[in-house]
């Protein structure tokens, strides 16, 4: 090497050499990202033929190493710590997908802050329990300290500000693109990339897992949908006639029910399973629908995400329309949401949530207090004796608690009860092993997959026998009562759902799940109505004999058009023809303004206010049908 009058080489060689190394070590980062995601769309090969998918991936990261690189100047140190953090996500990506068979969304970062707040107990359980992955990571860490103590600095320590400007450049940019500057939509967008707004998943598999979180969050991080009064208007023009007939509906005279609500977690019928066309393991469940209204119902998650259909069933609000909420009780910042609740502490209803967990988790307590509930019984008020099964309390737990908090005088009481014994992971030993390892499965299903089956069906079994229990108890008080029990998701089964496939046809995210509304001292005639969840409250209502309320009768009127349109997200999208499709864009505006306050001044009073009382279960109308579009 030739050196100069002092002995060094020459200074534009030595600068040649750092860019050299970076520019290896930069494509090195681009090749490994695309490799670590594993999609076609952004495979090495792409930088011959497509360059910028895998560039547009890998760019978030190589921001980062260059941020770490002046921090720090040192170049392996910068790169490797960058990758490991990218590594973490591509982890959590993979057990997400597993799971809950979709990719990483932007809000699913949220749950970062529910850790402290009983959602570390909750979602460790999906970790793995191999040792390698934390030995691996281990070993990634040992390899980082190092890098920091043996790795030689690429450059001074002081470069008289050149240091900073770069550093701050860097970071700007990084920034910038975390918070969802609209300058980063030039490069992430369906033009330049592959996006498709209604799928994580194909946009992930076209154009990788970061900038699939890019796009979404470049797409439904700024700012809500703005709502077309208008088109909200002429809707509730033409349905006032209905409306008002439907609020005119008269009482019975009797006084208004006891309502007992189940969220039961992850319960669905196993017979639209392929293997399961004849099996009966929610007899209870069958045996009520034959004097009750039962059916499918369309949630708008699979395999978690409980609190979207919670959220849904609470307000009468369809996700659907709030593209910008995936866990809206994470999201909301309205001191006061409108809700059934409301509606119910309206007619003198004591109102109380029920849920053996942590209050904290999914931000319940205060979401809660803005729904308008008058109390919230959490774990810590449950006894201490309250028995437990597998990971979580058992259902009958919440069966007793329900039945110390229904009162046998007083005002009428609704009580939310959300229960847990069935939640994931199915990998966790049940109280009983017996009684799980007898229950069949479908041919093909083996190992891990059978016995997260069976322990997913033997919590489902205890669900449907407390459900049983609860209305035999509540027929034979003096109180009437109604009682509304539906599932939130399916179980995150995805393994046992692809080797069976389902009797539809459809894939796992567009099943749906299963509900029922029975009045225990009514034996009535069965009607079978397919719904979706946020239309159960205006259900409710009805059969509570409540007929006040506009909104929930508009969506009586409005709502068995567009019931099938409530999806997963990740599912394909349904099919709407253009009427269908201006219904479902108006009723979008009318959810968007009741949601922000300001639908009440556009709907129609009620000319008698209904003093309440029951109307059994089939004496009441289901809904005067309207015009399926608007006219032009």
């Amino acid at each position: 090497m030739s050196l100069n009058s002092s002995g060094h080489p020459r200074p534009w060689r030595a600068l040649a050499t750092r860019v050299t190394l970076l520019l290896l070590l930069a494509l090195a980062f681009v090749l490994l990202t695309g490799l670590l995601d594993g999609e076609a769309g952004v495979a090495p090969l792409q930088m011959l033929d497509q360059p910028r998918f895998p560039l547009a991936n890998a760019w978030p990261g190589l921001l980062l190493a260059g941020l770490l690189l002046v921090l720090s100047r040192r170049a392996l140190l910068s790169f490797g710590l960058a990758f490991l953090l990218q590594g973490l996500v591509y982890a959590v990506n993979m057990l997400k997908v597993a799971n809950l068979g979709t990719p990483l969304l932007p809000d699913d970062f949220r749950m970062v802050g529910q850790l402290r707040k009983g959602g570390a107990h909750l979602l460790f359980g999906y970790l793995p329990h191999s040792p390698w992955p934390y030995l691996g990571l281990l070993a990634s860490v040992a390899l980082i300290i190092a890098m920091w103590r043996l790795e030689p600095p690429l450059f001074a320590r002081h470069t008289r500000g050149k240091r900073l400007l770069t550093g701050s450049v860097l970071a700007a940019a990084l920034i910038s693109l975390l918070v969802g500057q609209s300058a980063w939509t030039n490069i992430y967008n369906a033009r330049v990339l592959w996006l498709e707004p209604w799928s994580a998943s194909s946009t992930s598999e076209h154009s990788g897992l970061i900038s699939s979180l890019v796009m979404f969050h470049l797409q439904y991080g700024q700012g809500k949908r703005k709502p077309d009064g208008a088109a909200a208007t002429q809707l509730i023009d033409q349905s006032t006639a209905a409306l008002q007939q439907s609020m005119r509906t008269p009482a019975t005279g009797d006084a208004l029910p006891d309502i007992v609500v189940i969220q039961s977690e992850s319960f669905f019928d196993p017979t639209i399973m392929r293997g399961y066309e004849q099996s009966n393991f929610a007899p209870n469940l069958r045996r009520l629908a034959t004097h009750g209204i039962s059916g499918a119902l369309h949630v708008p998650t699979f395999g978690g995400g409980t609190i979207r259909t919670e959220f849904e069933v609470l307000t009468g609000l369809s996700l659907r329309y709030f593209e910008n909420l995936q866990f809206p009780y994470l999201q909301m910042s309205h001191k006061a949401v409108p809700s059934l609740v409301r509606a119910l502490n309206a007619h003198g209803y004591e109102t109380t949530a029920l849920h053996g967990n942590d209050p904290a988790f999914w931000n319940r307590t205060t979401a809660f207090k803005s729904l308008g509930f008058s109390r919230f019984v959490s774990q810590s008020s449950f006894p201490a004796n309250a028995p437990m099964d597998g990971k979580y309390m058992a259902d009958s737990a919440m069966t007793d608690q329900i039945m110390r908090e229904l009162k046998d005088n007083g005002p009428p009481q609704f009580i939310f009860a959300i229960s847990i014994e069935a939640h994931g992971p199915y990998d966790v030993e049940p109280a009983n092993r017996a009684e799980r390892d007898a229950i069949p499965v479908p041919d093909g299903i083996t190992g891990a997959d059978k016995q997260e089956l069976q322990t997913y069906l033997y919590h489902l079994q205890h669900a449907d026998a407390e459900l049983g229990r609860l209305v035999t108890w509540l027929a034979q008080r003096q109180r009437r009562s109604l009682v509304l029990f539906y599932g939130d998701h399916l179980p995150a089964l995805s393994n046992s759902y692809q080797i069976t496939g389902f009797v539809d046809d459809k894939d796992m995210l567009s099943q749906p799940g299963t509900w029922l509304l029975v009045d225990p001292h009514y034996q009535g005639q069965p009607l079978h109505e397919d719904t979706a969840a946020w239309l159960l409250p205006g259900k409710l209502l009805t059969q509570a004999g409540i007929h006040d309320d506009a909104y929930f009768a508009l969506t009586g009127l409005i709502g068995p058009q567009l019931a099938a349109l409530t999806q997963a997200p990740g599912a394909a999208p349904p099919d709407e023809d253009s009427d269908q499709r201006k219904l479902d864009d108006a009723m979008a505006s009318v959810n968007q303004l009741r949601m922000s306050g300001k639908l009440d001044k556009l709907l129609p009073k009620a000319e008698t206010p209904s003093a309440g009382g029951i109307a059994h279960i089939d004496r009441v109308p289901t809904g005067q049908p309207v015009p399926a579009a608007l006219p032009p």
